[in-house]
């Protein structure tokens, strides 16, 4: 059967949100008179998610289930609902719902006007601090200003893509993963939808600033050589400063000036030096690991149930 659209919701953790999700998914689905299918990617939930999922499955074969081995990450969830979708439009949205599912008919309707790509923009956030909101917006405009795709500000993973792009994307297979960017990277017709970011329906965000940070070094790391110019640039300002100094000094000591004896201003320019040599050595370290995980050719996930039409 041909399917116009899989809905694709990472799941961990979300046993309260679950029957809302479904019941509101299914709801505007129905309502677009199109076929559809919602894959529910359990991402090693320990809630109990996991039961609640295959009883929604089990009542409605629309509902198709991918049930991790562990935890393997949000992003990677992501990957996997790509692998699994048949339909033509796959949407990504969350399960805690602060995605209205309501918006995805708006990037259907964008899709069907010719769009490859339609992403949905955050116009309004409820039920955050004014923190998280700071730090979510410095984090978009540091990425669109730094790595070398232009991603869109104030954008989640939130966003419908055409079937061509999925198949593209489903061959790139970077560990540490970055779908926004991802789907940013690759180009095709893009546009974006500006909605209204719900609070969350039940539940903790499965976002604290930890994760928050590794996605950003994810999306530097991953879209920028820029750390490593900032490395190069602290090198070429240290030299700068140390050519400029020794005429100085040398021209101090001359005329008898005692304001650079002592040890403290060798101390200050070793450490100052030192700091610099390994902080560089930190960014370098980075991207060196992540080359070591490409180069172990492990799979990204690992699937203890999946529906067999793939």
């Amino acid at each position: 059967m041909k399917i116009t659209y899989s809905v694709i919701a990472p799941i961990y953790n979300e046993i309260e949100n679950l029957p809302e999700l479904y019941r509101r998914v299914k709801q505007v689905m129905d309502s677009s008179g199109e076929t559809w299918e919602l894959i529910l990617v359990d991402d090693g939930s320990t809630d109990g998610s996991t039961e609640k999922i295959r009883e929604i499955a089990q009542a409605d074969k629309q509902v198709r289930p991918v049930i991790f081995a562990r935890n393997f990450g949000h992003q990677v969830a992501i990957t996997a609902g790509w692998d699994y979708a048949r339909g033509e439009a796959v949407i990504i949205i969350d399960a805690d719902l602060q995605d209205p599912p309501e918006t995805m008919l708006e990037l259907a309707k964008k899709w069907k006007e010719g769009y490859e790509v339609v992403y949905a923009v955050r116009a309004e956030r409820e039920g955050e601090t004014w923190f998280k909101k700071f730090t979510a917006a410095m984090f978009y405009r540091l990425i669109y200003s730094i790595t070398d795709v232009k991603i869109p500000v104030d954008t989640g993973d939130f966003r419908l893509m055409d079937r061509k792009v999925v198949n593209v994307l489903k061959q790139m297979k970077e560990r540490h993963r970055f779908p926004r960017g991802m789907s940013a990277w690759v180009g095709f017709k893009q546009i974006g939808v500006e909605y209204k970011r719900a609070a969350r329906v039940a539940g903790v965000t499965k976002y604290p600033f930890k994760k928050m940070l590794k996605l950003a070094l994810n999306a530097i790391t991953g879209f920028s050589y820029f750390p490593l110019q900032v490395a190069t640039y602290f090198g070429f300002f240290s030299a700068g400063i140390s050519i400029l100094a020794i005429p100085i000094v040398a021209y101090m000591r001359m005329t008898g000036s005692h304001f650079f004896e002592g040890q403290t201003t060798t101390l200050i320019s070793v450490l100052f030096l030192g700091g610099v040599q390994l902080i560089s050595l930190g960014i370098l370290g980075e991207y060196i690991g992540r080359l070591y995980d490409e180069a172990k050719g492990r799979p990204l996930y690992i699937v203890r149930d999946a529906p067999e039409d793939q």
